[in-house]
């Protein structure tokens, strides 16, 4: 484990932030606070069709006026784009990697037709080298997966069985304490796509260990994710934080606060003369 306490708040640019991420940026660093650690601003940057300067702004502009402070420099994710390129070209480099030229349909139609039915997550494998060489010639886009069978060989059987991490705060279902980890939920998981450098998953464990976090602190949607990113670190080699998940803020009618729902923003909680304070007391802080 890394020595010191370190978190961070990691938002992506692709809309402003709302009444749920001001409780997880408080959250964390309230944590930070406690431990005299360090809490980290990183701008998960990554999806480039949705990322835009002017919501990096606004991020920062709202964290300020929760009253927020942060280690600098601030980690933007398309700034480091070669750490993720060389932790790709590792996984490859020991055949843990393969192209996938399947479209999301088609995915959606094998997991379909498994065995167990559609809630398994995705497992493919190699094409042969010919078809591969071929589909590459005619420029078909695909993505580079992580083979699970070929981690599990990677890893031996006794060090996958005792793959696990640690969570300190719940998971959907209450998990709490050492968890084994399960890699299998995510399938073989996108690493990057033909037009994405890099993929959630391997960015953010690239990032967390040269970043030196400690503890990831976030809510408890991302909890299955520690899954498949417990695996990473073990191919990387890169210590595994601790993991404290936390409840995720409802609206009125019970969904989840969400960008994509156009939930009530920060900035429109300001025009609304509603002080940091006061909404700091209202999230229970």
């Amino acid at each position: 484990m890394v020595g010191s306490f370190t978190t961070r708040f990691a938002p992506s640019p692709t809309g402003r932030l709302h009444k749920g991420h001001a409780f997880s940026a408080w959250t964390a660093h309230t944590a930070a606070q406690a431990q005299a650690g360090r809490f980290l601003l990183r701008i998960e940057d990554i999806d480039r069709a949705r990322s835009r300067p002017q919501f990096e702004a606004a991020i920062i502009e709202d964290l300020t006026w929760l009253g927020l402070d942060w280690a600098a420099p601030i980690r933007r994710q398309s700034d480091h784009m070669d750490d993720y390129a060389q932790a790709l070209e590792r996984l490859k480099a020991r055949g843990l990697l393969y192209r996938c030229f399947k479209t999301r349909r088609e995915i959606l139609e094998d997991i379909g037709r498994a065995p167990h039915g559609p809630a398994l997550a995705y497992r493919g494998a190699p094409l042969a080298p010919a078809e591969e060489t071929a589909r590459l010639a005619a420029g078909e886009p695909f993505a580079w997966r992580l083979s699970l069978r070929a981690a599990r060989r990677a890893l031996g059987r006794a060090a996958w069985d005792a793959l696990s991490f640690v969570e300190e705060g719940r998971g959907p279902d209450g998990q709490r304490g050492v968890i084994q980890a399960r890699p299998a939920l995510a399938g073989d998981a996108v690493l990057a796509r033909k037009d994405a450098d890099v993929a959630y998953h391997l960015a953010v464990v690239v990032d967390d260990a040269i970043q030196g976090v400690s503890h990831v602190i976030r809510g408890e949607d991302l909890h299955e994710a520690a899954h498949i990113q417990r695996l990473l670190q073990a191919l990387l080699e890169v210590p595994s934080p601790i993991y404290r998940h936390h409840p995720l803020l409802a609206a009125p009618d019970g969904k989840r606060l969400a960008k994509r729902d156009l939930s009530e923003t920060l900035a429109d909680i300001r025009a609304r003369g509603v002080s940091a304070s006061q909404l700091k007391a209202e999230l229970g802080f």
